[in-house]
């Protein structure tokens, strides 16, 4: 049965000739919507899996247009900043369109899988050229999986080879199906200790471990890759104990990403609190000993 192209899902950004999301230049497709609430997270407006509405303070003239209407009242005025509650808002834009001074922005909008191939398939020759394709990230595409599905399925009638990042937090069944017409997965690893893991991101790890080796048992190729956060994951005894949990999934190669900051100013935009507001970024030099900890016990790291 081919692909159903006119399935509709929520994005937030296509991003061309990407060389950091599998193999030879890609199209990555980021969807909205994470079951996790990584505090460091680099997109926290991918986090909820609709349209949002985004406030730019430096923009706003203080005319509170918006205030008076917003069908919803879903918007507010605190202590001189406007205030969007994304539980209420129901994404009309009307907001958005008749601001004057253009600081209310609309982040993600709904496309169906015809209207994204139709942009990732605009570099075609990319792709033949480099053994590149289309990588699924976000967010998480397991929250979408129809979506998903469909969009791979159609993807691979066009001959690509499929990518994705993924948390991995599904259940079996929809994280089976979702990986059927992928080739390579990019697997997020935060941490090993579920109790910790749900610290820093809101869940436990066990249905993500569990479906990190039963990917690996599938025969796919299978790339973790680690964000190395600071005073979170980031000890020796933190790299000792993950590189066992990825052996006893089956892999012995990991890719660890420093962390950084470049995701900051974006909670301003939403109006959301950053836990890592005053951490310094991570550099490859500050990692080396905490990689020579993953290759002492058998598991390849590199940046």
């Amino acid at each position: 049965m081919k692909a159903d192209r006119s399935v509709k899902g929520v994005i937030f950004n296509i991003q061309k000739f990407s060389v950091n999301d599998g193999p030879g230049i890609r199209t990555v497709v980021f969807f909205k919507g994470c079951p996790l609430r990584c505090a460091w997270c680099a997109n926290p407006e991918s986090q909820l899996a609709k349209v949002q509405v985004l406030w730019d303070q430096k923009k706003c003239i203080g005319c509170h247009h918006c205030l008076n209407i917003c069908p919803e009242h879903a918007i507010s005025l605190r202590d001189g900043r406007i205030h969007i509650d994304h539980m209420k808002c129901s994404s009309c834009l009307k907001c958005a369109s008749e601001c004057p001074g253009h600081a209310l922005q609309k982040e993600g909008e709904t496309k169906t899988v015809q209207e994204v191939l139709d942009v990732v398939m605009q570099d075609e020759v990319f792709y033949e050229e480099s053994g590149g394709g289309i990588t699924l990230s976000g967010g998480e595409m397991l929250m979408q999986p129809e979506f998903a599905c469909q969009l791979l399925k159609a993807a691979k009638e066009e001959g690509l080879h499929t990518c994705c990042e993924t948390t991995g937090f599904a259940n079996e069944e929809v994280f089976t199906k979702v990986m059927e017409n992928i080739d390579e997965i990019l697997f997020d690893m935060k941490h090993w200790d579920p109790l910790k893991h749900k610290e820093g991101t809101g869940v436990t790890n066990e249905r993500i471990l569990t479906n990190m080796a039963l990917a690996v048992k599938q025969g796919k190729s299978v790339l973790p890759r680690i964000p190395v956060i600071p005073g979170y994951n980031d000890s020796l005894k933190d790299a000792a104990k993950m590189a066992e949990r990825l052996k006893t999934a089956g892999l012995t190669r990991c890719q660890l990403l420093p962390f950084h900051q470049f995701g900051e100013n974006k909670y301003h935009l939403l109006d959301q609190t950053y836990q890592y507001e005053d951490k310094e970024a991570l550099h490859r030099e500050d990692l080396q000993e905490y990689l020579r900890e993953f290759t002492s016990h058998g598991v390849e790291a590199f940046f």
